[in-house]
């Protein structure tokens, strides 16, 4: 059967079994009315330490939440200062105004769509922030990850790590999410590791962070009626955990078909106007997104090819953080060298997700080529 579609992004393919395993677990929870907690969230934080290789890991309604709860968790409060990248999710930078503080947004690098360490450093020695927010985005990092968790302690900035994108990365060999000081993700369905809903996960090696972490997320409880904390409802919920922990038994072989997916599109579309980026020597990513850069002028006809293909694509994401309408009211100051302006005008993102078949891959080449061609 011949190709004539592509999605950008599909939920639908699981391995065989995969949804009768979860409806029969599905219907344990029912039976023995476990709705809000229970045995099955600690077994899938249990099994997200062991994967990721973080001593503690902590659930919670969704990654906006979980870089909230982080924030607090480390102390930030209102007024203090928090470096945020120029490029990310408005999740990032609303996290910050939520908890109270002032965002100062700094740019990336060009090349890696990451803060490089002489940024950070610029931006830590003018600012003197209280905390920082590096987003580790697209599924890579920041090849200088290493030397801007050092400078960040050096000079005592809590360093916060937004690993929304991020599950299953690896800088110098080590997992990003096992070895911050403290990090979060999302399990929004279209990540690597998603739920059937909206969720959430703290990561941390530090049993005090992550005691505190825990009590903000369920209402700040000493005890059942006892309140140490001003916190808020952000548990996650047993149906997500169950959905999660059946997906942490298939996550490695889904990482295997993002990856070659990534792959696929750098070897097979080189030497055009559309470069494919791929994450430094020293990353190794998961296969969230597959990145392509073309000059700003030439996208919209790109695009629309695509759509004349029925290829769907993304553009992750479309506008700095600086410049969105609502930042102005709460931009305490900025870095601007103009990088994230740039890369959102030029990023595209080809169609990638788990067990994309390689007739839908050689259908998206082609059609790419065809448009160069014309």
């Amino acid at each position: 059967m011949s190709i004539e579609s592509v999605p950008f992004i599909t939920l639908n393919r699981f391995e065989n079994g995969f949804k009768e395993n979860f409806l029969t677990g599905v219907e344990g929870l029912f039976d023995k009315t476990q709705f809000v907690g229970g045995p099955i969230v600690s077994e899938l934080e249990k099994k997200l330490s062991e994967k990721s290789g973080a001593k503690y890991v902590i659930g919670c309604a969704n990654g906006t939440d979980a870089i909230q709860l982080a924030l607090r968790a480390v102390g930030v409060d209102k007024n203090d200062s928090v470096l945020v990248p120029d490029m990310t999710f408005w999740a990032t930078f609303e996290s910050v105004v939520n908890v109270g503080a002032d965002p100062i947004t700094v740019d990336v690098n060009r090349d890696t769509c990451h803060w490089d360490l002489e940024t950070f450093k610029e931006a830590v020695d003018k600012f003197k922030p209280k905390a920082a927010i590096m987003v580790h985005l697209y599924g890579w990092a920041s090849p200088d990850t290493m030397a801007i968790r050092s400078y960040a302690k050096e000079n005592n900035v809590l360093l916060i790590e937004d690993g929304a994108q991020c599950f299953g990365t690896t800088v110098d060999g080590e997992s990003i999410l096992g070895t911050a000081l403290i990090s979060t993700t999302s399990f929004y369905p279209a990540k690597v590791l998603g739920a059937s809903g909206d969720a959430g996960a703290v990561f941390t090696n530090d049993e005090g962070l992550a005691n505190t972490v825990r009590t903000l997320g369920n209402h700040g409880r000493t005890s059942h009626y006892g309140h140490g904390l001003v916190g808020w409802n952000s548990r996650i919920g047993s149906y997500e955990s169950l959905f999660l922990s059946h997906s942490l038994d298939h996550i490695d072989e889904r990482l295997k078909s993002r990856k070659a997916a990534v792959n696929f599109y750098a070897e097979n579309l080189k030497d055009l106007p559309l470069k494919v980026v791929t994450s430094s020597d020293n990353v190794e990513e998961n296969g969230y997104c597959a990145v392509a850069m073309i000059d700003p002028d030439l996208r919209d006809a790109l695009m629309e090819s695509l759509k004349k293909a029925n290829i769907g694509f993304g553009t992750i994401y479309p506008g700095a953080m600086s410049k969105q309408p609502a930042a102005d009211k709460y931009l305490k100051n900025k870095i601007d060298n103009g990088n994230a302006d740039y890369v959102s005008k030029a990023v595209i993102n080809l169609p990638c997700f788990a067990y994309i078949t390689t007739s839908e891959l050689e259908y998206v080449v082609t059609k790419v080529k065809e448009h160069f061609n014309a």
